[in-house]
């Protein structure tokens, strides 16, 4: 008997990536019988952040915080091989939205309709790869121009579903738009026999 295979998951990081914007996702893509997949502009180990505006700041202040490995650089990545991608927050997103192979890794999921989820910062990736023209989503405030000057709509939810778009404002929105994500791998698992 032909043994099972792991349905995959992409989860996009870089330096500066929000670390419970990558943390929670990564960790119930396991507990739901995912493999997740960390990608970044390199196969290397990353430094993540603590990132928020702490009570008396207006603008975000930040920490070191656990540092995650890459599995595979962008321009390693078979788009095909996964069954959906996750954009984490944090400052990673402004940087590495210019990659060229995450530019095509992010537009084959959505031209795909593949379950795509992104948090906070996360938005700067699809916008910057004209993905999101017309689709709701939800990001941190100050993100909002990204989203809408690339003709995305602003929505200020704690998950917002467009298609098999999923989003939120900020890691403290994880509980409210994960779920709703995986149910959708889920549903695309069933249906490719993954």
């Amino acid at each position: 008997m032909a043994r099972k295979t792991i349905p995959k998951v992409l989860i996009v990081v870089g330096d500066a990536t929000e670390t419970v914007d990558t943390l929670y996702p990564y960790y119930r893509l396991q507990e739901a019988g995912f493999e997740p997949v960390v990608i970044a502009p390199e196969r290397r180990t990353y430094q993540m952040v603590l990132h928020e505006v702490r009570p008396g700041w207006t603008i975000t202040k930040e920490w070191e915080g656990y540092q995650i490995n890459a599995d595979l650089a962008f321009a390693d990545v078979r788009p095909d091989d996964y069954l959906g991608i996750f954009y984490s927050g944090g400052r990673a997103p402004e940087y590495i939205r210019y990659d060229e192979d995450l530019v095509r890794i992010t537009r084959y999921f959505f031209s795909e309709n593949k379950p795509v989820a992104s948090v906070c910062h996360g938005v700067e990736i699809p916008a910057y790869a004209d993905c999101v023209r017309g689709r709701k989503m939800a990001t941190v405030p100050k993100c909002r121009f990204d989203l809408e000057v690339a003709g995305g709509i602003f929505v200020d939810s704690a998950c917002v579903i467009d298609g098999s778009l999923v989003s939120g404002r900020t890691y403290r929105d994880s509980g409210h738009f994960v779920g709703p994500w995986i149910r959708l791998l889920e549903e695309a698992a069933a249906q490719t026999g993954a």
